[in-house]
Formats: structure tokens, C-alpha cells, sequence
């Protein structure tokens, strides 16, 4: 196969769908309800970071499988957002998700069905994207669920197929994750949850979870641990430093894609060589700006950039930043 030319920032989504979302004015068991017109996103963890760094002014481009009429609309919606990709073809149908919003108890239902079974040469197709990237890109973000069919390991086989060139981001969780922990990653962004349960601890006050993550960090040589707590905000871990950043106060419209925007707006900030507290403020602002937006909109640029300069980060060990 032919080389793939040089490209700065490359995210893979093995799992991807068609994000459908809608509102009805109440949910009601056993009652036909009328939803609102639907409104269609692209959707996967990948595809998701590379149209939040579109609209951060940063060029990314998309791996991901895509087959059946659905794998269609996906690329359609893609390229709708002038993000950039690299389709591997699929036999079996590309999934979609479905998002409901309830108007009267102001809830969000999120509906998230099985992924497109994917053979060996198929999952193979996209770690060898992957690996004839000539020269390797500077980030490759890997993110999101992994569908049947693909190995449990397949975030470690992503981060050899790196070559070890390019800094390797991993947003995923569970086994998916220590997978590519034991390949060597740069930086992973869990949620609480998440982290709780990889550190193995149950103890969620800052101390304990600033003594797991540099155990984290010293196993598996992470480069960076940026945590996403939601409303509580977000700690950032290196060997050397730890960052906290405060939480914004927001009425959310949908809690869809928060994390996904949180390392989209992160992401553009290190890539642009900035330093780990400017770039901690953005990933909490892109994952505030995440609740303005309906559905599975994320986050808008002017939003990020607006409620950047809202976020406190707060040296809590270390000299620099």
C-alpha cells in the first residue's frame, strides 16, 4: 500500500456511529411521543476530538471504519465539518446512537447500541493507517469503545503501530485501557470514575488521587494524567508537577461529548507548544462550553476561547508549568 503523507494530528475511531439526537416534551412508558426534527452528528471519541480542533482552528484527521448506508451518512457528516479523513470499509453496518432530551424534567437519555462487528482484516486495516503515517504524526489520539470483533488489546497494537514517533493519546477505559498502558502512552484523560477503578482505589479526596496517579505514572511511564471531574474540575499529573483546575458553574443543555471536548481543546493547546496550565484551562473550558451545546453538538470555538479565561489552575506541586 501506498504511504500515507505527513499529518500533524491523527485520531483513530474504531467504534463509530451516527449520533442521532432529539427532545420530546415528556418521557412516558407505553405512550407513542412525538420527538422534535432529529438532528444528526458524527460521532466516536476519535471523530469527535478532531471537529473540536477543527473549530479550535487546528487541522486533524479521522481514521475510522465506516460500512453500510449509515458508514455513508457518517462520512457525509465528516466531511460537512471540513475535517479530514481516512475511511476503512466495512461490511456490516456503521451503528448509530440516539440522544432524548426530556423538555419537562429537563433529563438527556442516551441510547447506546453495539458497535459494527469488525473482522481481523478489517480492525487490521486501521492499525496499518496507523502505521504507514510516513513520517509519523506529532499526536495520534485513540478514543472511544471498542466494537465486537476487535481485540482487547487493540489500544496496545495502536500505540506500536505508532513506531514510538508520535505522541500517542489514549482516551479509553478498563482492560481497553491498560492495554496501552503496558505499550507506553503519552497522555490519558479518565474520568473519575475511570480512574478510581484503574488506580484500584475507592478513596476520591485529592491526596488519594494524587498519590495514585504518580504510582500510575512510575508503572506505566505516563507522561501526562489530565482527570476530568465534571463539575469539580480537573487535575493535571506529570512525574514533576500537579495541576488543579476549578470546576465553572454551568445549567447544562446535554452532558454529551464533555470529554470528548475536554481533550479535543486540550490537545490544541499542547499542540500549539503551550504549557500544561494553559492547556489544562482550555481541556476544563472546551468541556464546560460542551453543556451550552444541544445534543451532540460539543463545544463552539468562540465558547472555549470565552470561558478559558474563567478557569483557575492552581500549581499543587512542582516548580513549572
Amino acid at each position: 500500500m501506498a504511504e500515507i503523507p505527513q499529518l500533524d494530528i491523527v485520531t483513530l475511531t474504531i467504534n463509530p456511529a451516527v449520533d442521532i439526537s432529539t427532545s420530546v416534551s415528556k418521557m412516558v412508558p407505553y405512550t407513542k411521543m412525538r420527538c422534535a426534527e432529529p438532528q444528526r452528528d458524527p460521532g466516536g471519541g476519535g471523530i469527535n476530538v478532531a471537529r473540536v480542533l477543527k473549530r479550535l482552528g487546528l487541522e486533524a484527521t479521522a481514521v475510522y471504519p465506516a460500512g453500510g448506508a449509515t458508514g455513508q451518512t457518517l462520512t457525509a457528516l465528516v466531511e460537512c465539518e471540513a475535517v479530514r479523513s481516512i475511511v476503512i470499509p466495512i461490511s456490516n453496518d456503521t451503528r448509530e446512537d440516539i440522544t432524548i432530551f426530556d423538555e419537562t424534567s429537563r433529563e438527556q437519555f442516551r441510547l447506546v447500541f453495539p458497535g459494527a462487528f469488525l473482522s481481523e482484516f478489517e480492525w487490521q486495516q486501521c492499525l496499518d493507517a496507523i502505521a504507514r503515517l510516513s513520517p509519523q504524526a506529532a499526536f495520534v489520539i485513540a478514543s472511544g469503545s471498542l466494537p465486537p470483533g476487535a481485540p482487547a488489546d487493540f489500544y496496545g497494537r495502536v500505540v506500536r503501530a505508532s513506531k514510538g514517533a508520535a505522541k500517542v493519546i489514549v482516551d479509553t477505559s478498563g482492560a481497553s485501557l491498560k492495554a496501552a498502558l503496558e505499550a507506553g502512552v503519552y497522555l490519558i484523560k479518565p474520568n473519575l470514575r475511570e480512574f478510581l477503578e484503574l488506580a484500584g482505589i475507592s478513596c476520591a479526596d485529592e491526596p488519594a488521587l494524587l498519590e495514585a496517579g504518580r504510582r500510575l505514572i512510575d508503572r506505566y511511564r505516563i507522561e501526562i494524567i489530565a482527570l476530568s471531574m465534571g463539575p469539580g474540575g480537573a487535575l493535571l499529573l506529570t512525574r514533576d508537577i500537579a495541576l488543579r483546575a476549578n470546576g465553572l458553574a454551568m445549567e447544562p443543555v446535554s452532558v454529551s461529548g464533555a470529554g470528548d471536548s475536554f481533550l479535543g481543546a486540550m490537545v490544541s493547546r499542547l499542540a500549539n507548544g503551550d504549557k500544561l496550565d494553559n492547556a489544562l484551562r482550555y481541556g476544563v473550558a472546551g468541556g464546560s462550553a460542551a453543556l451550552l451545546s444541544p445534543g451532540t453538538g460539543l463545544c463552539l470555538g468562540a465558547d472555549v476561547h470565552r470561558l478559558a479565561s474563567s478557569v483557575k489552575v492552581t500549581m499543587i506541586t512542582g516548580d513549572h508549568a
